[in-house]
């Protein structure tokens, strides 16, 4: 007797819908796209309790007639993907076919819609047909999806609590209005709104409705494009952090993804500039040709894989680092409300932010141990080598005067503009940075031979991650050679590691190359220049006089990015002149 039988519809409907239907938010999202799909441009989402109970998506598509209306709900029944050539070019959202059946065979769901001409009304619970009628004809479609796994409760278990649900939710929804900003979303909980966008296809206007005017004042737009790609959106200044990637919105042909190269690829660009865990509010679109991207590898289509992700690596570096070296960010110390920014405002700003574009050439010092020693005076620990220079006409920081240095740490300085707290570990960190870099990269780097060769022992694992980057190792002046088991031995160091920190130095080269998760030359060389500076600068509470201080502020205007430290903290805050008389009541609009 034949043991392998072919598997009742509704049954594989069930197994399908616990691959796609994994929480209300996956409901929500097929509903969603289904009605983008149909040409929408106002979708109503009304839920009771986070969708637990009921889920309504209303829109005023193109709707259907009464055949279609019952196909739909057939498994693998669509009208999107009919041969082979469609699945290799999907320019809509949904297409697999599968969406609606799984929904309807672990729920109650009631179907209304109408193309113009005829109205149908469907309902089906747990996977059968219940009813068939006529209905009004408002065109569009509404479906109601109640009871949600009323059929098979066990999967009950697996839903978080309504919060969560509700929460995951907002943001799938907030991420949908961010990627089509000329539908009109309105998203209800418990008769409460949580979003109401208006559908006028200003991006900088919903993304003021969900971070707030704040946020939406420090957003930048930029937009680029090669042979492969065109990329257009929203950054933030790097002031605008988040301790969640949820932050990063990232769309291909309009589809929201989540993948995972695609954000390690924005974090890391933005790692110099805030700290580790922190990432940036990003909106970004990337239209490309469908033939270069695959969105049929995971059931709910949230991630895509790219055939050219170098072409788009390099695109989207140079498109972003470009603009961030333009802004201006220095933190602004205000009190504000949210009612106190209109969008007016916000308009208004994003229309006439002018930046300075300075390309920034500047001395190199031989000395890179700034304030090492607390009894030479600044001027003498500086020593000039000569290189061409190119001064620029402006800086990115006016000149500022130091006044004062509270609790050991923080600089006092002021100029026209306002008043300014300068964290003299973080600058000096900042001014450490880019002098080591500039010596890292130089490709004649001094080396130091050392007396004792520094004898390096790993596991077996980390060595041969090591092996692999020998040549890494002689680039930055370490001459390095296996010896024995697991074993290196260094002969040689750069002349800019410190005096008998060496072998410290040295250990924490091959244990961050061994670690590095997805390890990248470039992120490398970052992360460990960062590490050398912040051990050669002054620290908080180490004393400092008004002179060393003036020289500090001297050397960090001469930064190419004076802003933050290498670890992402910020170097400069300021109080404008105007926030100063406005808290003093010397000003009281």
């Amino acid at each position: 007797m034949s043991k392998i039988k072919v598997m009742d519809e509704n049954l594989a409907n069930k197994i399908a819908a616990g691959e796609v239907i994994e929480k209300m938010m996956n409901i929500v999202k097929e509903l969603v796209e289904n009605s983008i799909d149909a040409e929408s441009d106002e979708i109503k989402i009304e839920l009771i309790d986070s969708g637990t109970k009921m889920v309504k998506i209303s829109d005023n598509g193109i709707g259907m007639d009464k055949e279609d209306a019952r196909l739909a709900f057939s498994r693998h029944a669509t009208s999107k993907c009919q041969d082979l050539h469609d699945l290799f070019n999907i320019n809509s959202l949904g297409f697999r076919g599968e969406a609606l059946p799984s929904i309807a065979s672990i729920s109650k769901v009631t179907l209304k819609t109408s193309n113009g001409k005829t109205g149908t009304l469907v309902k089906i619970e747990g996977g059968k047909e219940i009813e068939v009628s006529s209905s009004d004809l408002q065109k569009g479609t509404t479906i109601t999806v109640e009871d949600v796994f009323y059929n098979t409760p066990v999967r009950l278990k697996y839903i978080k609590n309504l919060y969560s649900e509700l929460a995951n939710i907002v943001e799938y929804i907030n991420k949908m209005a961010l990627s089509y900003p000329e539908i009109k979303f309105t998203l209800i909980n418990n008769d409460k709104v949580l979003l109401d966008t208006d559908g006028s296809g200003n991006l900088l206007k919903v993304i003021y409705e969900i971070y707030g005017g704040s946020v939406a004042k420090r957003m930048v737009e930029v937009s680029s494009s090669n042979d492969d790609y065109n990329i257009s959106g929203y950054i933030s200044y790097p002031e605008n952090q988040r301790s969640s990637r949820n932050s990063i919105t990232t769309l291909v042909n309009g589809r929201v993804i989540k993948n995972n190269d695609l954000i390690r690829i924005i974090t890391d660009i933005y790692h110099l500039y805030m700290p580790k865990d922190k990432y940036p509010i990003v909106v970004l679109n990337i239209e490309t040709d469908p033939i270069l991207v695959d969105v049929n590898v995971h059931p709910t289509k949230m991630d895509v894989k790219f055939s050219k992700m170098d072409t788009l690596k390099e695109l989207l570096n140079d498109m972003i680092k470009s603009k961030i070296k333009e802004l201006v960010m220095i933190p602004d110390i205000s009190i504000r409300t949210r009612d106190d920014i209109s969008f007016n405002e916000v308009e208004d700003d994003s229309n006439n932010i002018s930046y300075q574009e300075t390309a920034l050439v500047f001395d190199v010092e031989e000395s890179s141990e700034i304030f090492e020693s607390k009894d030479e005076k600044p001027e003498k620990i500086v020593e000039q080598i000569e290189i061409e220079e190119i001064v620029p006409d402006e800086y990115k920081i006016k000149e500022m005067i130091p006044r004062g240095i509270v609790y050991k740490t923080y600089i006092i300085a002021e100029n026209p503009d306002g008043m300014f707290l300068i964290d003299q570990h973080a600058a000096a960190e900042r001014v450490n940075f880019e002098k080591c870099m500039k010596k890292v990269l130089n490709s004649e780097i001094e080396r130091v031979d050392m007396l004792v060769p520094v004898r390096i022992e790993l596991p077996k694992n980390e060595y041969l991650v090591v092996r692999e980057h020998l040549d890494l190792l002689d680039e930055l002046g370490l001459t390095t050679e296996e010896f024995d088991k697991n074993t290196f031995i260094v002969r040689t160091h750069p002349s800019w590691i410190k005096k008998d920190l060496e072998k410290g130095d040295i250990e924490k080269i091959f244990e961050t190359i061994a670690n590095h998760e997805e390890f990248s030359k470039e992120k490398f060389v970052d992360h460990f220049v960062a590490t050398m500076a912040c051990r050669m600068s002054i620290k908080a509470n180490d004393y400092i006089s008004l002179e060393d201080a003036q020289y500090l502020l001297n050397e960090l205007r001469k930064c190419e990015n004076p802003f933050n430290c290498p670890h992402g903290r910020p170097t400069i805050i300021t109080y404008t002149k105007y926030e100063l008389e406005k808290m003093f009541k010397r000003i009281m609009n």
